[in-house]
């Protein structure tokens, strides 16, 4: 083994172990996370910290979600391999290529256009078929593609937004950070039923906000 591929297997060996540490214990959530280089999305003057457990900003004020958070969300959902799953956010795209590799099928929005355009040319780069992104206001969802069996929101809102729940299917869950400041913020998942929908509190988080209407850049 040269010592770039042994270097590469220590920094992922190290990767694994602390998304393990941080509560990531799904299988199929690791392996999809040992898949996805998080190198490709994260460029400029911060790439050199793509592999570190840490937010980082990216283009349009944005950012990309630490790894551990990412598989937390993502183990959050209990994603199945016949889901159909929204993104509300696409952001670097980082989270919607480890929902490919656990879903059917991903849709993933943002306002921002040229997200949208950078995140989608790393799809196609990484051969990731099976998302599908738009530049849309996320707050109202899909309509066109709904109903879903899962939601996935990288943005909080004071609440769960009304459209967004329409659009779960019944059995459904959607998991997103809900607070009225960037400072109080808690990682929730809701679930539907047929009467209703559940409310589970899972640990505080920091998230940029949801924000209607489109980017200036789109």
């Amino acid at each position: 083994m040269s010592d770039d591929a042994a270097d590469i297997a220590e920094r992922k060996m190290q990767f694994l172990f602390a998304l393990r540490s941080k509560g990531v214990t799904d299988k199929r959530v690791l392996t999809a996370m040992e898949k996805v280089d998080r190198g490709p999305f994260i460029r400029g003057y911060f790439a050199h910290r793509a592999y570190e457990d840490m937010p980082l900003p990216i283009a349009c004020g944005q950012t990309i979600s630490q790894p551990s958070v990412v598989g937390l969300m993502s183990q959050a959902l209990k994603v199945s391999p016949r889901d159909k799953l929204l993104e509300v956010g696409t952001g670097s795209g980082y989270q919607a290529a480890i929902l490919s590799h656990l879903a059917r099928r991903v849709y993933t929005v943002d306002r921002h256009k040229r997200l949208v355009d950078e995140a989608s040319a790393i799809f196609r780069e990484l051969d990731l078929t099976n998302i599908t992104a738009v530049t849309a206001d996320g707050s109202f969802g899909l309509p066109d593609q709904a109903p879903f069996d899962r939601i996935l929101v990288t943005a909080a809102a004071e609440d769960p937004p009304g459209p967004l729940l329409a659009q779960l299917k019944i059995g459904g869950i959607m998991v997103l950070p809900v607070g009225q400041s960037d400072a109080v913020q808690s990682l929730i998942r809701v679930t539907r039923h047929e009467t209703g929908f559940d409310y589970d509190e899972m640990r505080p988080v920091r998230f940029v906000p949801l924000v209607e209407g489109l980017g200036r850049d789109g």
